[in-house]
């Protein structure tokens, strides 16, 4: 009988011993969540239904665990429908209560490690600013910066966006939504993945408040085209600036940003709000 190869278990159904303590990791940062109350631990399902992201290592640094330990409470902790990152049905939250104020909310859709959220929520202190982000190191880091720039108006759900936004928010209740460089999954046959659809706008429109607005911004020439031929054509939304928009002054430049424009990519900024009149 052959001996297993170097690296790879004896056993398929068990876990590999090397990975053992990144998971006892994972699964005791979930119980330390002060948000948890109540709700009891599943194990993540397969990802099945088609995302417009990738998930990455849950493996976090000495810095970033430090991080998430000290500032755990900014981590709001929603129950799951099936995977780890999507959102059950019937969650509610009272926005208000967790931010322990009445305040416009706005929403930052995979804000990587918070250099936008961080620096905006340190400039709006009447806001209270909201990040859907699925990757924990991510996270980690996000709050990292939040307690650096001394804010405590930032609050993040580690789930994916399309549930997160449809499921946690009211209508008509965001003052802003960014969605600042998603994934372009340039393949054509990936375009489906894209977060930017008609379906996601229509989504959008019905969470924006009257005068919310929603920041847009891409390094990717066509996936800036799809956006434009999405939005405006959508009947509820109206280009604020008829065009590509100005770059938005509060906006600081990321790490993703700066690479691409030293790459020689074209930052295309994008801002939509509701239509007058379009809402019945």
């Amino acid at each position: 009988m052959a001996a297993p190869r170097a690296g790879v278990a004896s056993n398929p159904g068990r876990t590999p011993a090397a990975h053992l303590p990144a998971m006892d990791a994972a699964r005791a940062r979930f119980r330390r969540c002060p948000n948890l109350a109540g709700m009891v631990e599943t194990r993540p399902g397969v990802q099945r239904e088609v995302v417009s992201f990738v998930r990455r290592s849950a493996r976090m640094n000495p810095s970033q665990e430090k991080a998430w330990n000290e500032h755990a409470d900014w981590v709001v902790r929603v129950p799951a429908r099936h995977t780890s990152t999507s959102v059950a049905p019937d969650t509610r939250i009272d926005w208000p209560a967790v931010f322990g104020r009445q305040a416009p909310l706005v929403v930052e859709i995979g804000g990587g490690t918070g250099d936008v959220i961080a620096s905006v929520a340190a400039a709006h202190p009447e806001r209270n600013h909201l990040a859907f982000e699925v990757f924990e190191p991510a996270v980690a880091s996000t709050l990292s910066k939040c307690a650096r720039a001394g804010v405590d108006n930032v609050r993040v759900v580690v789930a994916n966006a399309v549930d997160a936004l449809g499921t946690l928010i009211d209508d008509h209740a965001l003052a802003e939504l960014w969605t600042f460089f998603p994934d372009p999954w340039p393949k054509k046959r990936h375009h489906k993945r894209r977060l930017v659809s008609r379906p996601f706008a229509d989504l959008v429109a019905a969470k924006l408040a009257g005068d919310g607005v929603w920041r847009l911004a891409t390094d990717s020439d066509d996936y800036a085209l799809a956006m434009r031929a999405v939005l405006d054509d959508h009947p509820l939304l109206v280009n604020r600036y008829d065009g590509w928009a100005p770059r938005w002054e509060d906006r600081p430049r990321s790490r993703y940003e700066a690479k691409g424009i030293a790459a020689g990519r074209r930052i295309h900024d994008l801002c939509y709000g509701i239509r007058e009149g379009g809402r019945r």
